[in-house]
């Protein structure tokens, strides 16, 4: 870790920290706060995603509908209005709605062949985005004078790299650049998480082999074909499974990569001194 213990943490001119875990769990709470200051440069991993890397497809995926409306379809063709998303750190709707849900297309759903392809093009876009981090902590330094450097993830992360791997390229490098820390949630969070998502279902990226898994696994118990499927029923279906299935991959990311801190401090956090503080005694802890 480039902080072996709390002490080179507090004295370090230079505080560069990774955040990660699932949605939810107050990694964007903190670097909002930190963004608050005039210290903290916050790069959000998903908006890098959605602006970056797959902003092209998302627009393109928007012509694609406008191109079914005739009015639209002839001002595109006479480049009389331009399409394009309005990512913010607050709203990544363009970049979820673009990876979409499987199933019934009548209620919104892709084939899941289409689903597969986008899940790809997120994971390719995400692995480029967090590769992308330890240059933008020069960038903030050199060009608008930021101190300190905070990397929001997204809950993904953990999907795209191999924790128990020491030689995993995404991890060396982030570890290498950045104190990784985890919010690591209770069980009262899972089950909050749980009930959030039953009420907004939200489109996630997966690994393939447990999106292919789960989709065959709720298919032969709903006995439904792949076009019947409610896309909303089926994500929501696959969501607790998704957070046994994310759970050890996070703890193994902190255990040979970084550091933990509870979701429960984290929420009380509202200073960046309280942050810092922080992030001492989780060191202390991991001695």
């Amino acid at each position: 870790m480039i902080y072996s213990t709390a002490s080179d943490w507090r004295a370090a001119p230079r505080k560069k920290v990774l955040l990660f875990g699932m949605s939810g769990l107050g990694k964007t709470h903190v670097a909002s706060m930190l963004r608050g200051t005039a210290e903290w440069f916050h790069y959000s991993v998903d908006y890098r995603i959605g602006t970056r890397y797959m902003g092209e497809h998302i627009a393109d995926n928007f012509k694609r509908e406008a191109m079914r409306v005739p009015l639209l379809r002839e001002l595109l063709m006479t480049d009389s209005v331009y399409i394009g998303s309005n990512i913010t750190f607050d709203n990544l709707a363009p970049l979820s709605t673009y990876l979409g849900k499987p199933g019934d297309s009548a209620k919104g759903g892709l084939a899941f062949d289409e689903y597969l392809r986008r899940q790809d093009q997120h994971r390719s876009a995400e692995i480029a985005a967090l590769l992308d981090a330890p240059m933008f902590i020069d960038r903030a330094h050199d060009i608008y004078g930021y101190q300190h450097f905070v990397c929001d993830t997204g809950g993904s992360i953990c999907e795209v790299v191999e924790p128990e791997n020491p030689a995993d390229p995404v991890l060396k490098a982030l570890a290498e650049a950045m104190l990784m820390v985890w919010v690591e949630g209770s069980d009262d969070h899972t089950d909050e998480l749980v009930r959030r998502f039953d009420r907004a279902p939200k489109p996630m990226y997966y690994q393939p082999a447990f999106l292919e898994a789960a989709w065959a696994d709720y298919r032969a118990e709903t006995g439904l074909p792949p076009e019947r499927v409610d896309p909303d029923a089926f994500v929501r279906w696959t969501y607790r499974r998704a957070l046994a299935h994310r759970q050890p991959r996070y703890a193994a990311m902190a255990r040979h990569w970084g550091i933990k801190v509870a979701a429960a401090e984290v929420a009380r956090l509202r200073t960046p001194h309280a942050f810092i503080e922080l992030i001492a005694h989780a060191l202390e802890a991991a001695r």
